[in-house]
């Protein structure tokens, strides 16, 4: 551990790009047939690579990421993370894949699934590099934060100093020392932030919250 990142959510939130060029990684989620709407893929990833250098992490809600993995790749992903729930039986092949393309791997999982799932892709020959515990039901922004993930993140922390772990789902200023707190270094918000009058502020805030954490451990 030791990198502090906030990132931008701009799932359903394009538009806003331009405006909100204050984080240095922006995180989009790629939603197909494991939850049932869409949002944005290669494509987008393509146009916004053409503008940017940063760090675009793509989160890939889908029952078949190794379909992916090409054309995510090509595009200009920086990161590729995929569901352990659909993942459990080909996960090495697909970790090899995501890295041959230039690509970080990361592992998510649901509320509901077991930390312990995610732990052969942690402690594999060719691991994953940072796992995302989910704080809400994946498929729609806006929703409540789920306090109870947090031994998730914690257990996940005391098991894996050094890990990169982040949390999706309802974080920002009222939820984000929780987080913090438990473990989580990198931080994904998206309606806290584009929902705010000044989405720097709120940035600045999440930020600081684990940059506090961190320096007093």
């Amino acid at each position: 551990m030791g990198i502090t990142s906030i990132i931008v959510s701009f799932k359903n939130r394009l538009s806003l790009i331009t405006a909100n060029l204050c984080s240095s990684l922006y995180h989009l989620c790629y939603l197909r047939h494991f939850v049932p709407n869409l949002t944005i893929g290669a494509p987008v990833i393509e146009s916004l690579r053409k503008h940017t250098k940063a760090y675009l992490d793509c989160h890939l809600m889908v029952t078949n990421p190794l379909d992916y993995v090409e054309p995510l790749g090509k595009a200009g992903a920086s990161g590729f993370t995929f569901h352990v729930e659909v993942s459990r039986d080909n996960w090495g092949e697909l970790v090899q894949r995501i890295k041959s393309k230039g690509m970080r791997p990361g592992v998510s999982l649901k509320p509901g699934t077991p930390i312990e799932e995610v732990y052969p892709l942690v402690e594999g020959e060719n691991p994953v590099e940072m796992v995302l515990v989910m704080t809400v039901e994946p498929g729609f922004g806006g929703q409540k934060f789920m306090p109870e993930t947090m031994d998730k993140v914690r257990t996940l922390r005391k098991k894996y100093p050094s890990l990169d772990i982040e949390v999706d789902g309802g974080l920002g200023p009222s939820t984000i020392d929780m987080a913090a707190s438990a473990g989580a270094n990198c931080i994904v918000a998206g309606s806290s932030v584009f929902g705010a009058p000044d989405s720097a502020q709120v940035i600045s805030l999440l930020r600081k919250s684990v940059e506090e954490v961190q320096k007093n451990n």
